[in-house]
């Protein structure tokens, strides 16, 4: 086991395009922060595609918790995961072993709420990581890569910049300022995921002396001593004033000398950054809650547990949308050209909404408008500031939900499709000329009586535009073109 940096293979599955679990289990026990109830964990691999999951095996049908931001209930001084009745306490610093490891998937089984403090820090949990070491599996490694900036600031002045990645890294910068004359302004910084390990793994969390009262008070760090955080003091503190503090903690005494400032505890620090380092930390384990490795640069200022939880759920709903957005390659030829969809629809100019057809499935569709200038509805819709109205994103989305509905009957040019029910429409930016509007639309139950029940997506690039979720009828009223004749 190497003491300052990742083995080999830890290394290896840090920068693999392939997912990554622990070739074998390992077991923990200790105290929880501020439950201070005692927990034994034991991490076991699992399956691709599993991601993080926590256990509880002490309450009645072993409930599991997955390890995402959605799910988060609690960041007070920690961030807390729930689902039904199950909750499980301080997951941080465990998910920052997981993930500065390069470890995708892990069944975390728990007897007890909370995962053991142990030093305050991941690093206990990356040197059991290590030593059962990981295996590659048979699975792409979900990546969650910025392709624009993204901001978040919180009313207490926490901020987060994330900007697309130049090296395909994932690097992180902190700085923290507190407005505390010991800690002053702290920056750190990690420039890859690989750095984890020997330049963050170690760094403990901390608190301000004049917190704890407050904290014990809100029902937290009810197991913390100066073994698993590090106590900083901004001002002299009598022999009274500690031993108060240390009946109110719970302990017989503290190893704390009177009248000294700045670091209580008798230890040295692992970096004179220890605290910004320690932050560091946080945000990995907390952003490890959005299930992918992030491909980009994330800049934090004074972040703290609820900001990151924040900042996580923005980027899963990035990532969420991107991974929605349809393939179009405009040199690939369509499944239905212009011809083929006058011959499924009865729709014509200055009617007729969709361009191609790009994909169809047993419950999806794929289908194109290429929007233009010539569009009769902007003469009106507005002079000078041409925007395509809402209304008709929603029909020639439904025109290529028709388009779905027909191509699955026999002689289609016999039947039309009508709007029962269109609900749950949302707008979300501007569609002007230039722009190649994609609609993406899935069953949303299977056909039955001719009821064709389909949720819509419109997308212009790798933005969402409008969605929809719609019931039209089939029915077969249209004269067969040869009959006419």
């Amino acid at each position: 086991m190497s003491d300052s940096s990742p083995s080999g293979a830890m290394s290896h599955a840090v920068r693999s395009d392939r997912q990554h679990t622990l070739a074998g289990s390992f077991t923990l026990a200790g105290i929880g922060l501020h439950t201070g109830e005692n927990t034994t964990l034991t991490v076991q691999p699992a399956d691709p595609d599993h991601g993080y999951v926590f256990q509880r095996m002490d309450l009645d049908g072993q409930p599991r918790i997955p390890a995402d931001c959605d799910l988060v209930v609690e960041t007070r001084r920690g961030t807390t995961l729930e689902k039904g009745n199950a909750r499980v306490h301080t997951t941080e610093h465990l998910l920052a072993a997981l993930h500065g490891c390069g470890i995708d998937n892990a069944l975390i089984e728990m007897e007890g709420p909370e995962v053991p403090i142990l030093d305050g820090s991941s690093w206990p949990f990356v040197a059991h990581i290590e030593e059962v070491g990981a295996v590659e599996q048979d699975a792409d490694r979900h990546f969650l890569t910025l392709s624009e900036p993204m901001t978040y600031r919180s009313e207490n002045g926490v901020e987060f910049l994330a900007v697309p990645p130049t090296d395909n890294e994932y690097r992180v910068t902190v700085m923290v300022d507190y407005g505390s004359p010991v800690l002053g302004t702290q920056h750190a910084s990690m420039r890859d995921l690989d750095h984890f390990t020997s330049d963050v793994s170690r760094c403990r969390t901390f608190v301000f002396l004049k917190e704890v009262k407050t904290l014990l008070e809100q029902g937290l760090i009810k197991g913390g001593d100066l073994e698993n955080a590090i106590v900083l003091a901004e001002r002299t503190y009598s022999e009274e004033e500690i031993a108060s503090i240390a009946q109110l903690v719970g302990k017989e005494g503290l190893a704390v000398e009177p009248g000294k400032i700045g670091v209580l505890n008798n230890t040295t620090l692992q970096h004179p950054n220890e605290p910004a380092r320690h932050k560091l930390l946080d945000i990995v384990g907390d952003l490890a809650l959005t299930g992918c490795f992030v491909r980009g640069h994330i800049l934090a200022a004074r972040p703290g547990h609820a900001g990151n939880v924040e900042f996580a759920r923005k980027l899963k709903q990035m990532h969420r949308a991107s991974n929605r957005v349809p393939h179009y390659d405009p040199t690939e030829a369509p499944l239905f050209d212009i011809h083929d969809i006058e011959r499924l629809l009865p729709h014509r100019y200055p009617f007729l909404l969709v361009d191609k057809i790009i994909s169809r499935t047993e419950d999806s569709i794929v289908g194109l408008k290429n929007v233009t200038m010539n569009e009769p509805f902007f003469q009106g819709h507005f002079p000078g500031n041409p925007v395509m109205p809402g209304v008709l994103q929603i029909e020639a989305m439904a025109q290529v939900g028709g388009i779905f509905a027909l191509s699955g009957v026999d002689n289609p040019e016999q039947w039309s499709t009508y709007f029962m029910k269109i609900d749950n429409v949302r707008f979300k930016q501007k569609v002007i000329p230039g722009d190649t509007v994609l609609f993406s639309l899935k069953l949303a139950s299977p056909i039955r009586r001719g009821l064709v029940h389909m949720t819509g997506e419109a997308f212009v690039g790798d933005k969402l535009v409008s969605q929809a979720e719609m019931l039209a009828q089939i029915v077969q009223d249209r004269v067969p073109s040869s009959a006419s004749a």
